[in-house]
C-alpha cells in the first residue's frame, strides 16, 4: 500500500517516489455449506515493520512523539571493500582530524554527501544537518525533527536516494555498525526523542527521569532490537556504552542516554538514545521507544 510520497529528485518534474508496505495479497474464500464467497483482509508480511510501528504511533498520537536521527554510515571503494582514499595496504593517520573536518585529507567523500543533501531537501525530506564523523570516509546526516511514523518513513526513503546516488559517483554506501575492527569509531544512528509530556516547561525534566528509567529497566529487550552486529559496536569505547549494561548523563557521549545539558536548566526538552546502530530499522526503534516510554 502506498503511504508516503515524496517528489523524485532524479527524474524532477511531475514524478514522484512512493513510500509503501507491504501485505499478502486478498485470498478468495467460499463457505463449503453456502457457497458464500468472500475475500480475507490483506494481512502485513512479517517483514512490514512499519504496520505495527503505525498502529503504536496512532495510540500514542496525544504524546506527540518528535524523533530527530542521526544516520551514520561509511563510504567504501567498490573494489577494495576499504574505505574511500584509505592507504590500498595500510591505514590513514589516527582519528582526530576528520571529526566535521575540512579539506581533501580530512573530508572525504562530500560530494556524495551534498548531493544526498540537495535531493534530500528536493524530496521534501526534513534533512536538518550533516557532517564528516570521527573515523576518515564516515560520514553522517540528520533527519528530524518529525512527528510518529514521519521518522521511518523518511529516513527508509533518505536510505534509498543515497543508495541511488552511490550509483552515479560508484561508491558502496556501508551501513555496517563497525566497518573497519581496531581503533576506529562504529557507525550508529542515534535517536532524539520527546513527547508532550518532556517538553512541558516546569515538568518536563521529572518526567523524562521516568522514562529513561523505564528504558534502563528494558535495556536488554530494546538492544536485540537496536540492530545487527551492534555488539562489535557497543563496547563501551569510542564514544560507546558496554552493551551488557544501561546508563545514563547529562552531556554524556560515553552513556547509552544522553541528556542535554540545556535540559536540567530548562526543565524540558528531549534526550538521546545513542544504542542503535545504523542498520537499525526506524520503525522499530521508534515504535519501541514510544511503547516503553508511554
Amino acid at each position: 500500500k502506498p503511504q508516503a510520497i515524496y517528489k523524485d529528485p532524479f527524474r524532477g518534474g511531475d514524478n514522484i517516489l512512493v513510500m509503501c508496505d507491504v501485505y499478502e495479497p486478498p485470498k478468495m474464500e467460499i463457505d463449503s455449506a453456502t457457497s458464500e464467497e468472500t475475500v480475507t483482509e490483506m494481512k502485513p508480511l512479517p517483514s512490514n515493520t512499519r504496520f505495527e510501528c503505525a498502529r503504536i504511533m496512532a495510540l500514542a498520537a496525544e504524546s506527540e512523539p518528535w524523533f530527530g536521527v542521526e544516520q551514520e554510515y561509511a563510504i567504501l571503494d567498490p573494489e577494495t571493500k576499504w574505505p574511500l582514499g584509505w592507504p590500498k595496504n595500510g591505514f590513514p593517520g589516527p582519528q582526530g582530524p576528520y571529526y566535521c573536518g575540512a579539506g581533501c585529507n580530512n573530508a572525504i567523500g562530500r560530494e556524495l554527501v551534498e548531493a544526498h543533501y540537495k535531493c534530500c531537501l528536493y524530496a521534501g525530506i526534513k534533512i536538518s544537518g550533516v557532517n564528516a564523523e570521527v573515523m576518515p570516509s564516515q560520514w553522517e546526516y540528520q533527519v528530524g525533527p518529525c512527528v510518529g511514523m514521519e521518522e521511518g518513513d523518511q529516513l527508509w526513503m533518505s536510505r534509498y536516494i543515497m543508495f541511488r546516488l552511490s550509483e552515479y559517483f560508484n561508491v558502496v554506501v556501508d551501513f555496517d555498525p563497525k566497518p573497519i575492527p581496531g581503533d576506529w569509531n562504529g557507525s550508529g544512528c542515534h535517536v532524539n526523542y520527546s513527547t508532550r509530556e518532556t517538553r512541558t516547561e516546569g515538568t518536563g525534566w521529572e518526567a523524562m527521569q521516568k522514562q529513561i528509567k523505564k528504558l534502563g529497566d528494558k535495556h536488554m529487550e530494546h538492544i536485540t532490537a537496536y540492530g545487527e552486529g551492534n555488539e562489535r559496536r557497543l563496547t563501551g569505547a569510542h564514544e560507546t556504552a558496554p552493551m551488557d549494561k544501561f546508563s545514563w548523563g547529562v552531556a554524556n557521549r560515553g552513556s547509552s542516554v544522553r541528556v542535554p545539558r540545556t535540559v536540567p536548566i530548562e526543565k524540558c526538552g528531549y534526550y538521546e538514545d545513542r544504542r542503535p546502530a545504523s542498520n537499525m530499522d526506524p520503525y522499530i526503534v521508534t515504535a519501541k521507544l514510544v511503547k516503553t516510554t508511554l
